[in-house]
């Protein structure tokens, strides 16, 4: 699996001490809120563990499970609700975690259904953010790192669901998803 990475962007230490960062910042923006974390399923699970572990507020947690990939390599551009909240969010701040913010079609999508159900606010936070591969009008409010336009894998992203469970963010050689 590891021959599989043609270089590691991110290490394992990068990104705790990156999700601890963003513990702070975040348990003080909600400083006497409870937020209610919002993983978006697969990806999110691991730097969603490590976070709410990083937070000093109380905080529920919900997942969403939201497909616009399949077993490809870009957006289809149509999204699918496939796990829905069990919460009611209904003046509610959500915090919605992901572990990659790519096209935007999905988030954008996702953060317009859910303010149907009428929440106090809504934020994202994003362990990467691939500015170059926008397609849709939206911004992380929290941010672990800028990531290049390259296919990445490791801590939670994955390849036809392989590879999440490397401790670091890699580039997958081209040769494994051609």
């Amino acid at each position: 699996m590891k021959n599989d990475v043609e270089r590691i962007f991110f290490s394992k230490e990068e990104i705790q001490k990156r999700v601890e960062e963003l513990g702070e910042q975040i348990s003080r923006d909600y400083e006497g809120k409870q937020p209610l974390l919002v993983g978006i399923l697969k990806g999110c699970f691991v730097f969603m563990a490590d976070l709410s572990r990083a937070l000093t507020v109380k905080c529920d947690i919900d997942f969403m499970a939201v497909s616009s990939y399949g077993n490809g390599t870009s957006s289809t551009g149509a999204v699918k609700i496939v796990k829905d909240l069990n919460a009611d969010i209904e003046g509610r701040h959500i915090l919605i975690i992901e572990d990659i913010l790519d096209s935007g079609i999905t988030l954008n999508y996702l953060r317009g259904y859910l303010e149907q159900r009428k929440p106090a606010s809504i934020k994202i936070c994003t362990l990467l953010d691939k500015k170059a591969r926008r397609s849709a009008d939206i911004q992380a409010d929290y941010c672990g790192f800028d990531c290049p336009d390259a296919f990445i894998v490791g801590y939670g992203l994955d390849y036809a669901e392989k590879y999440r469970n490397l401790p670091y963010i890699g580039v997958l050689k081209p040769e494994i998803y051609s």
